[in-house]
């Protein structure tokens, strides 16, 4: 089978490289058909060229032009529903109704019609004028703008399609979109209607492009470049900060949202009033998504007593009665395995869980640790 192409300049062309990779469909664990580059730098340079020709142009045209690309995009991605449906949930498992079809898509579809109606608007810009000290200003865009988005939602903040991008856009800038490597397949269906709602709306060829993969080293190149208007990043917080590294070094903005472990604490009196309320919302937010979303609690801080060994038990009863979801990726699993090793190691004790396996394709039971306050510091 042939390497999918990626775009730039307006042309879908071959990557300048030999290196490929596969995503796998996290249900079956099995790699799907379709073969993505691995780019080079050369692809991030013809890029980058490509987008600043294009600013040059992009930073002159009024809102509309930009609206009625973003509308027609938006249209476009309606078209293909069902086909981009079918991809995404093949490449990460999440379900196709409702997750898929009845929130996702409707959101990113809505974002970018609300980033048209911004574009149209203007006000975005601040235009101030103060006459007294004869100073005139407004925003305006930065430059090209690289997107990375997450494996968890490839449609919302997708790096073609998503919040970023659509204001991005909306203010002017050309897109370089880096797909997650878990979904390319989904990613280059949303860079087709893209291209083809750029070609329609008459904006230049460089405004939307899209890369699948680079090496660590092209991507911290890449958010550093001279060209580089910002860089937009939404994934793992190791690999996110090292991009922001490299972009500070360069005095380049990098926007970034990052993983967290997102501390909640729960105080004995909270427990006594509704200790069972507490124990069923905290476990449905912590295994929504199978804990693969940026809000899931992670840790939680209690005052040792009879309320607290209460709660403990009600939520392990819970993750030990709730299904074992599957998880968006072979390298979530990985990584999860491997960070629950570290806790062990630093003298955290199970509740529940910690087994592999339990589910569909890739998978680890729910798990619930506990460790003392002490041991914790």
């Amino acid at each position: 089978m042939s390497v999918q192409p990626i775009l730039i300049d307006g042309q879908w062309r071959p990557a300048a490289t030999d290196a490929t990779f596969r995503a796998d469909n996290p249900a079956t664990r099995q790699p799907l058909p379709d073969e993505y580059p691995i780019s080079s730098w050369q692809d991030c340079d013809d890029a980058l060229a490509a987008a600043a020709r294009a600013f040059a142009v992009l930073r002159s045209l009024p809102g509309q032009r930009l609206a009625e690309f973003l509308e027609a995009y938006a249209a476009r991605i309606e078209a293909r529903q069902d086909e981009l449906v079918e991809m995404a949930h093949a490449e990460t498992a999440l379900p196709r109704s409702p997750r898929l079809a009845g929130v996702e898509l409707p959101r990113t579809t809505n974002q970018l019609r609300q980033a048209a109606a911004a574009a149209r608007e203007g006000s975005w810009t601040l235009p101030t004028i103060d006459t007294r000290a004869n100073i005139r200003s407004c925003l305006s865009g930065l430059g090209p703008v690289w997107v990375f988005g997450p494996n968890n939602f490839p449609f919302a903040f997708g790096s073609i399609s998503g919040g970023d991008f659509a204001a991005a856009i909306a203010a002017g800038n050309p897109v370089i979109a880096k797909a997650n490597s878990s979904h390319p397949g989904t990613t280059r269906i949303f860079a087709e209607e893209a291209e083809a709602a750029r070609q329609a709306a008459g904006l230049p060829p460089g405004t939307v492009q899209l890369i699948y993969r680079t090496g660590h080293a092209d991507g911290e190149r890449a958010v550093a470049d001279p060209r580089t208007g910002a860089t937009g990043y939404t994934g793992s917080r190791s690999a996110g900060l090292k991009l922001k590294a490299a972009a500070d070094a360069a005095g380049k903005p990098i926007y970034l949202e990052l993983s967290s472990v997102n501390p909640v604490v729960v105080l004995p009196g909270a427990l006594r009033q509704r200790g069972e309320q507490l124990a069923e919302e905290f476990t449905g937010s912590c295994l929504m998504g199978t804990g693969q979303f940026c809000t899931n609690p992670g840790l939680v801080l209690l005052i040792q007593g009879g309320a607290a060994d209460a709660f403990i038990r009600q939520i392990a009863e819970r993750f030990q009665a709730a299904p074992v979801g599957t998880l968006l990726s072979r390298a979530v699993e990985t990584s999860l395995r491997s960070s629950l090793q570290t806790l062990r190691a630093a003298g955290a004790q199970v509740v529940a869980g910690d087994t592999p396996g339990g589910g569909q394709g890739y998978c680890h039971a729910n798990t619930l640790l506990s460790v003392s306050g002490e041991q914790f510091l």
